[in-house]
């Protein structure tokens, strides 16, 4: 009688702790373990998590631009300079805010590249998981797209990436045609993406009197967010100095109603009547900036009412990341 061969498990190939991919808590670790994530390389994950950088695009050029496409923006581009210039076969490197099936990145069948700004990500730093990506993608296959993982700890971030001295100059798109150049070819789950983001995406424009100001439509009223490079607390005594002297509006129908705290940055935020237009407030916005530089300049300690419009921009302060 033939005698039973030991059975043995087939070896999984190794991944490199860089390769595995995140998934939800209480799935299988794709380690291959056979451990829940959360209690195998999620440990490892969620440590980086807290290692928060509080201003992920600090140095970058347009750092306000950057927090705006990342949090407030549907729909817009940007076009990338690489500081060692582009790798051969890649005519160009483009950010997006969002892309089809919320690809962190892709690399279009031409060799250029797509990047998303707008996707988790495993870590802390924002800025280092995007670099990850934008490595990953310029060396992808055409036609591929770029899935997302933890990035790894030594991993250069954004600032290293990109040029320093090149301007960023995003555009803002009324939809998401951009994905798709030619659209006969988009498969049909791209197709569906397309139309349920388009279907989802605020009307919304970029300033061109001011710097990273996004005025954008709804159905109730209309709305101002505009993201300022000051330190925060200066920012709050300006805005609440201009704010007891009546000085904070937009023009007629408009009010100051607080303020978001994104990436390190602070975005105040105006109510416009609905059938205020982003060309109306071009104006107004611009000679705000000018009574906001005043004010910012001014250190005498603030009165009475200026404490008291303080206290009520700060209450009404939301933190978006």
């Amino acid at each position: 009688m033939a005698k039973k061969r030991p059975q043995t498990k087939a070896k999984r190939p190794q991944l490199d702790d860089a390769e595995i991919p995140v998934v939800g808590a209480r799935e299988p670790c794709p380690c291959g373990s056979g451990r829940r994530y959360k209690a195998c390389h999620g440990r490892a994950a969620a440590q980086a998590t807290t290692a928060l950088v509080h201003r992920p695009f600090e140095g970058l050029a347009g750092e306000c631009d950057w927090v705006a496409l990342r949090e407030l923006v549907p729909a817009a581009t940007a076009g990338l300079t690489l500081r060692d210039g582009l790798p051969e076969g890649v005519p160009s490197v483009t950010l997006a805010t969002v892309l089809p099936m919320a690809w962190p990145a892709l690399r279009r069948d031409d060799g250029s590249v797509l990047l998303g700004l707008q996707n988790d990500t495993a870590s802390g730093d924002i800025s280092r998981d995007l670099a990850d990506t934008l490595q990953r993608a310029l060396a992808a296959d055409p036609g591929t797209p770029v899935q997302g993982r933890r990035a790894p700890a030594e991993g250069p971030r954004l600032q290293d990436l990109l040029a320093p001295g090149a301007a960023f100059e995003p555009e803002v798109h009324p939809g998401f045609e951009f994905w798709v150049p030619d659209p006969e070819s988009a498969t049909p789950d791209v197709t569906a993406s397309l139309e349920r983001a388009n279907a989802a995406a605020i009307p919304t424009v970029r300033l061109q009197s001011v710097d990273a100001a996004y005025w954008c439509e709804t159905p109730e009223k209309n709305h101002l967010r505009w993201v300022m490079p000051h330190e925060e607390e200066r920012l709050l005594d300006a805005l609440a100095r201009l704010h007891a002297a009546g000085g904070s509006s937009l023009g007629e129908g408009t009010r100051l109603v607080g303020s978001f705290r994104a990436h390190g940055l602070t975005v105040p935020v105006w109510d416009l009547p609905s059938d205020t237009t982003a060309q109306d407030v071009e104006k107004p916005a611009a000679e705000f900036a000018e009574r906001l530089a005043g004010a910012l300049a001014t250190d005498a300690p603030l009165t009475h009412d200026e404490r008291r419009a303080r206290g009520g921009l700060t209450n009404r302060q939301v933190t978006l990341s």
